[in-house]
């Protein structure tokens, strides 16, 4: 295997990775991204791909990685720009709110709930539903990820409990 060529190998699983990415993507251009990103990193991280391994195996987990975290990133996106729009709502002149008035009801009754948990529960609650993942958590309060996972449950129960909803 001395003449082998690590951009030759990674040009010649361009077609798998096509498909791959649209079958992930459902857009033509999203997954031309995607490719794209998947080579870029592959390059970047050539040193650590170890020539004895399978390397179209490596290319498909390097793109459903980078999928995976651009849709975490996406959902965060969205979800801040929603609270944003949410907030606007509510510090408006009018008072009107175009999502309807028994909507916004529960909506102040659980942001009320979520408001009345302990700040080691809430936080973490939040970030979650913010797109955070529980490693991310765990990492910005140095917790492990146990403790996260424990707090965001209890914070889950005790929202279920004062809403009304079965707690199990």
């Amino acid at each position: 295997m001395k003449n082998w060529n690590f951009e030759e190998s990674l040009v010649k699983e361009q077609k798998g990775l096509d498909y791959f990415a649209l079958s992930l993507t459902n857009n033509r251009e999203e997954a031309n991204d995607l490719v794209q990103e998947t080579f870029l990193k592959a390059l970047l991280h050539k040193e650590s791909f170890n020539q004895d391994t399978n390397i179209k195996a490596w290319l498909f987990t390097i793109m459903k990685n980078t999928f995976i975290n651009n849709y975490r990133r996406g959902r965060r996106e969205r979800s801040l720009i929603e609270s944003e729009n949410l907030i606007s709502v509510f510090n408006s002149e009018s008072g009107v709110c175009p999502i309807g008035a028994d909507h916004d009801l529960h909506y102040q009754n659980i942001k009320a709930a979520i408001s009345t948990l302990p700040d080691e529960q809430r936080i973490p609650f939040e970030m979650i539903n913010q797109g955070y993942k529980y490693q991310e958590i765990a990492d910005k309060f140095m917790i492990s990820i146990g403790t996260v996972k424990s707090r965001i449950f209890l914070a889950r129960r005790k929202l279920m409990s004062s809403l009304g909803g079965s707690s199990r």
